[in-house]
């Protein structure tokens, strides 16, 4: 079954080549493409995309802005930012509103189209130097950040259902570790649909709404002695 893509960039030329480049994979499907901010919001959730490529500097609406309303009216998409910004302020703040990869323009054919398939898989595909920088983040802020609020009763007022369950805690780790849904399937031996139930669990008890949110909460507190 081909993955649902929409394209959200500004640049007629560039995102009449965006949906060229999709629909040349027999495995992705190009169903919308979009101009600015305020279309992808109008026209993108009647579409049902599974994938989308968002560019960051849009007309009117920013792309981090758009990805994060598209994150509340969408929770299931997975959004890869595809921009000419490398700088560590709009990385950050397109992961916390809730893309799960970033890209670099000038981005080839063939890596724009791994990047989409690796995404659809629950990946978190970004250029190497951009992964070091988000590392390099962690480590820095780690040792004296403490935790924002605990895991479980003081994270939702009182209630023990915000605690992470140990199967979710063993689906966070291996996240971390850079393991796909389908691999941490395979791993533990359950159906993919499975993964991704424990994943927006996971989601919704740390008060986040993207997997390397997810991961930079459990690096956090794995390095202040938390969980």
């Amino acid at each position: 079954m081909a993955i649902d893509v929409i394209i959200v960039e500004d640049d007629n030329r560039l995102r009449s080549g965006l949906v060229e480049i999709v629909n040349s994979d027999p495995q992705c499907t190009c169903v919308g493409a979009f101009g600015s901010g305020e279309e992808a919001l109008a026209q993108a959730p009647a579409l049902h995309p599974q994938v989308a490529v968002m560019d960051i500097n849009l007309p009117g609406m920013d792309g981090i802005e758009c990805v994060r309303q598209l994150s509340e009216r969408l929770p299931e998409l997975q959004i890869v930012m595809l921009t000419v910004y490398q700088d560590t302020n709009n990385l950050f703040r397109a992961l916390a509103a809730g893309a799960h990869g970033y890209l670099v323009k000038p981005a080839r054919a063939r890596d724009l189209l791994a990047a989409i398939r690796d995404i659809h898989r629950g990946g978190a595909p970004m250029t190497s130097a951009l992964a070091r920088k988000v590392v390099d983040a962690f480590r820095a802020q780690a040792p004296s950040a403490a935790p924002a609020m605990p895991v479980g009763a003081a994270a939702s007022g009182g209630g023990e259902s915000d605690e992470l369950a140990p199967r979710e805690k063993e689906v966070l780790d291996l996240l971390a570790q850079g393991f796909s849904y389908k691999e941490i399937a395979d791993k533990l031996n359950v159906a993919f649909a499975t993964v991704h139930t424990y994943v927006l669990r996971i989601y919704k008890k740390l008060h986040v709404r993207s997997k390397n949110a997810a991961v930079a909460r459990w690096l956090g507190y794995q390095r202040v002695g938390g969980w």
